[in-house]
Order: structure tokens, then sequence, then C-alpha cells
């Protein structure tokens, strides 16, 4: 008997709610984001404020799309940790909100854990090297034993953030991931940049000052774009090539908000097909944040006996995916 596990998502400009099936079918994945103005950043108050405005009518459009009646819901998870404070207790609340409603149990989820297995389930990986690059996460992963081992990480800076801080410095809005990558697309003119690989771990900071010294000096903005791209990506790729050699894994998974940058893609595809591996990219429906990605590894953990009491759900802003049991995958 299938059972229907939902969802909560609310990390930072995102609150999304989904319901899920036990067997892994994604019956509804609605979210509302909040967009703060142009030249700016995320800020968390203000994302909070835009979550609970928005978390009612996303929850009923969520049940709604699902064709599920909230009695039916057998678990409730949410986005525990890690992301912004303010934003995190909003999903929390509405979480223990919901589940005590229902009398159902209450799931906490680790965020990048959550990009993972939706990633593995949409693509139907097995056993991958995972890159996981968004506005909160830079890192190369593979599971061992119990848990997601990180095998490289950043120093300084997410993929996320380079290209969200170099777009704002030219006056767009956060995320700005997707206007970087048309303008990107528009160029072929490589500008030389720091490439910064350290071991497995890679730093982006002083790419991110000269990209925006060259764009402050009168550089075309596409050709910056372009040069961050071509220079990051193969930062990044280096370290996946790495992981796969040491490894012998026959898979690299993206997943993460940056894993709908096409261009991306196409460079890790070429780096999976020195080794025989494939390379496979989460649908750009599922590689932002989502509930979905909540619900379904809330579903795995459920099965496994995971819950907490409503009294002890809280967040917690730093929580490494490293330090997460898998029981699911043992």
């Amino acid at each position: 008997m299938k059972q229907y596990v939902v969802g909560i998502e609310s990390t930072a400009h995102t609150f999304s709610a989904s319901v899920v099936t036990s067997s892994g079918d994604i019956l509804s994945n609605s979210k509302n984001v909040y967009s703060p103005p142009e030249g700016s950043g995320i800020h968390p108050l203000a994302a909070a404020q835009s979550h609970m405005k928005a978390a009612g009518q996303v929850l009923e459009r969520s049940f709604s799309e699902a064709g599920v009646d909230a009695s039916e819901v057998a678990a409730v998870a949410y986005s525990m940790g890690p992301g912004l404070g303010p934003c995190l207790r909003v999903g929390a609340v509405a979480a223990r909100t919901l589940a005590s409603l229902l009398q159902a149990p209450l799931v906490p989820v680790n965020h990048a854990v959550g990009h993972i297995e939706l990633g593995c389930l949409v693509t139907r990986a097995e056993d991958p090297v995972v890159l996981l690059v968004s506005g909160g996460h830079t890192m190369v992963i593979a599971h061992s034993g119990t848990r997601w081992r990180v095998l490289g990480e950043t120093l300084d800076l997410t993929l996320g953030q380079l290209l969200d801080q170099f777009g704002r410095h030219a006056g767009l809005s956060s995320p700005c991931g997707r206007n970087v990558e048309k303008a990107a697309s528009e160029s072929s003119t490589y500008l030389r940049l720091p490439y910064s690989v350290k071991g497995n771990d890679v730093s982006f900071s002083g790419l991110l000052t000269m990209a925006k010294g060259m764009l402050d000096s009168g550089r075309k903005f596409s050709d910056v774009c372009y040069s961050i791209q071509e220079t990051a990506f193969a930062m990044v790729s280096e370290v996946c090539d790495r992981a796969l050699a040491f490894t012998g894994k026959r898979e690299v998974l993206v997943v993460g908000g940056v894993a709908a940058n096409r261009r991306l893609g196409q460079m890790l595809e070429v780096m999976a097909s020195r080794h025989s591996a494939r390379a496979l990219l989460t649908p750009t429906e599922y590689s932002g944040d989502c509930g979905a990605q909540i619900a379904w590894t809330g579903s795995l953990a459920y099965a496994c006996g995971a819950s907490v009491a409503v009294s002890e759900a809280g967040v917690r802003q730093s929580w490494r995916l490293d330090t997460v049991d898998t029981p699911w995958r043992r």
C-alpha cells in the first residue's frame, strides 16, 4: 500500500510543498519564490515574511495538485537545515502545525541530502559521484558506509554565490545564474581569470574579484560571463574527474540550482566519457530548491523509522551532510 508524505522546503528564497508516494511518485511540487530588488541578495527576514504569506496557499495548492486529502498523509517532512535561520523557522512552524493537526509523525531532513536523493530518484542514478552546486553548497560527494562523504568542496564562495555576487555587481537580482548563463551563450571570447584548485578543493574568491574588476574596466558583460563559466566549471570538472578516478564509480550526478546550467552539463559529459561513465543531470524543475527533495528524502527516512516529536522539531542553520546517517542506503 502506498503511503503519502508531504515535504516542506524553506531554507532560502523558496517556500515549497510537495506530496510524494513511498514508491517515488511525485504528485505535486508547488512553490513560491521570493525575489529581492535588483542588485540585492536575499534578505533573510524579507524572505521569511514572503514565506509566511505564501505558506498556506502553497500547501493548499500542493494537496490539490496531488489529489490527496491532508488526512491521508502518513508523515510530514521539513527542511531542518542548513539554511537561513528566519526562513528555516517558517518551514519548521508550518510543519509542526500540519503534523499536529494531522497527528502525523514529523521527519527532519537535511536540505543537501535532499538534493542528492531527489537527483538519484529522477535520474535513476544508483551509486554516483555527486556534484552538488548551489547557492549554499559546492561539494563533490560519494556514498560510503552509512553516510555521504565529501571528497572536495569550496574553500570560500560556493559556485552559486560566485554567479550571484557577480550578477548583483552588474545590477541583477538574485538568483543570477540564468542571466549569467544567457549572457555567456552570446560570447566566445575568453578572458583569463584565476584558476584555483587546491587538492580536491576549489576557491572562487580571486576569480570573482578579477571578474568584477574586468566589468568595471569596461569589458563586455557577455565576455566576462563566458569566462567565469568556462573557468569555474573547468575547476569543478577537474575535481569530479579526480573523484571518478579515485572511486572507480561509473556515474556522476549533478544536483543543486546550478545543475540547470547547460554548459556545466556539457563539460561534465565530456569529462565523464573519458572514464566510460555517465553524466546524469537533474532536470531543471527539480534541480533548484523544492518540496519534492524534502518529501522524497523524508519518505526514505520515515520508512527507516526516523521521526521526532513535534516539541523537538527545531532548525539547524549549519548542518553538514556528511554528519547525516542514511540507513536507507545500507
